[in-house]
């Protein structure tokens, strides 16, 4: 039995694309966190991490901190009625 699926929109909206892009400084640091976080991990393998290493994972965190903070404190037009 062949069933026919309802046709749903293949492109993002322009809402969500905001949405992502008001994000986005967020989402950038999140992933420069996982980066050094699994760097951390490959250096065990390696002698362990370096103080670079150690320093890169805490400037990752407090850029994810600043992030967090600025995408909570942005004001949204649509949400403001």
């Amino acid at each position: 039995m062949i069933t026919k699926l309802p046709t749903t929109a293949a492109e993002p909206t322009a809402a969500a694309l905001a949405a992502i892009d008001a994000e986005w400084p967020l989402i950038a640091a999140e992933l420069d966190l996982l980066d050094a976080e699994i760097t951390l991990l490959y250096a065990e393998d390696h002698g362990g991490p370096s103080p670079l290493d150690w320093r890169r994972l805490r400037r990752a965190e407090a850029r994810v901190t600043r992030a967090a903070a600025d995408t909570a404190t942005r004001t949204d037009p649509r949400r403001a009625a």
